[in-house]
């Protein structure tokens, strides 16, 4: 039995890789387990990992999610219990989870560092499980390659195999740098790439309604449309007229005002908006509700004040849900197309 450790930082596509690799190795007669030491919770309403969750109907798993993820773990996780023996109880779900699979997908917590305090980051996991670690590269700047390789040394350092990095969700103006500049400086490092991945606003892009998951508030109108994707964020603290030229040129925005800005509001519903998130409270001019109703654009009502609800949208990631089939279908899609899968599959067959 092989596994393989899926770890990276938030937002570079660990679970849609996952899921990517997970049904190709099912189509090549493996039996494949998933298992997520530490998880996480999205939203306010959600008490499970929706990654967990998505694994177990993709492959029929059918242990209990307590099993496939042991913990999960929020940001004050010292403060909700005690250590106790809590290798104890990964190393004891992962065998239930691990029987009589050929390959062990592992996923890796939002950044490998997580519950270090009590033995549970990514690293000490990975060695503890004996899996071999497949890196995902999320690249915003030349700083982001510094951290990668920053993670890969560490790795090196720790005695785990590394079996390479998938460079996953990238810019398009990035595209070339990272093939032409990135992947090299990688190589000179001693750190093979195995795939290159373009983002995609399907798999990339949140949907209105996990903005909605995680803010929570009063949606006001266009309720049937929360599955709208937002691929831009703009805050409306400006006049109407300078306002005017951000909201045309950006598509399939977020538009982030206070309830008291109807003029804002207004003009932002007349341009391709995704939804428009009015904060502070203030509910706004019925004026609003009515064109918003009109337009089908879902608004929605918060009680954070503005620059609060900006913070809070640092917490919103797109997540593949089980039943979408299309994002599903992706995910396989950019394994096949932009992946070294026959390097992969080599590792795994040992």
């Amino acid at each position: 039995m092989k596994n393989l450790y899926i770890m990276g930082t938030a937002g570079s596509g660990k679970t849609a890789l996952a899921v990517g690799l997970a049904l190709k190795l099912v189509e090549q007669g493996y039996r494949v387990a998933y298992f997520k030491p530490v998880g996480h919770t999205t939203g306010f309403r959600e008490q499970h990992d929706e990654d967990a969750r998505l694994m177990q109907e993709v492959l029929d798993l059918k242990h209990p999610l307590e099993m496939i993820v042991p913990f999960i773990a929020g940001p004050s996780y010292l403060s909700g219990c005690r250590q106790g023996d809590v290798l104890e109880r990964v190393l004891f779900c992962y065998r239930q989870v691990s029987a009589g699979a050929d390959v062990v997908l592992i996923g890796g917590a939002a950044f490998p560092h997580i519950m270090g305090c009590w033995g549970l980051d990514a690293a000490t996991l990975a060695r503890k499980l004996e899996a071999t670690v497949l890196f995902t590269i999320r690249i915003e700047n030349d700083f982001s390659l510094d951290r990668a390789i920053f993670f890969n040394r560490y790795l090196a350092q720790q005695g785990i195999q590394v079996l390479g990095n998938i460079f996953n969700n990238v810019p398009r103006p990035l595209l070339a740098k990272t093939e032409g500049i990135y992947k090299a400086i990688l190589n000179e490092q001693g750190y093979r790439t195995l795939g290159i991945i373009p983002q995609c606003p399907e798999l990339s892009s949140p949907t209105v309604m996990e903005f909605y998951e995680t803010l929570g508030g009063e949606i006001l109108a266009g309720e049937e449309n929360m599955n709208r994707l937002v691929e831009d964020v703009i805050i409306g603290a400006m006049t109407i007229e300078s306002a005017l030229g951000y909201l045309r040129r950006a598509p399939n925005k977020a538009v982030i005002t206070g309830g008291d800005r109807a003029d804002l509001a207004l003009a932002a519903l007349e341009t391709n908006t995704s939804v428009v998130i009015l904060t502070g409270g203030l509910y706004p001019d019925i004026k609003v509700i009515a064109r918003a109703a009109e337009k089908n654009v879902p608004l929605i009502l918060v009680h954070y004040d503005t620059f609060t609800t900006i913070e809070k949208l640092a917490e919103v990631s797109r997540h593949i849900r089980p039943r979408d089939r299309k994002r599903i279908t992706l995910a396989k899609e950019n394994v096949e197309k932009y992946c070294d899968f026959t390097a992969i599959l080599q590792v795994v067959g040992d």
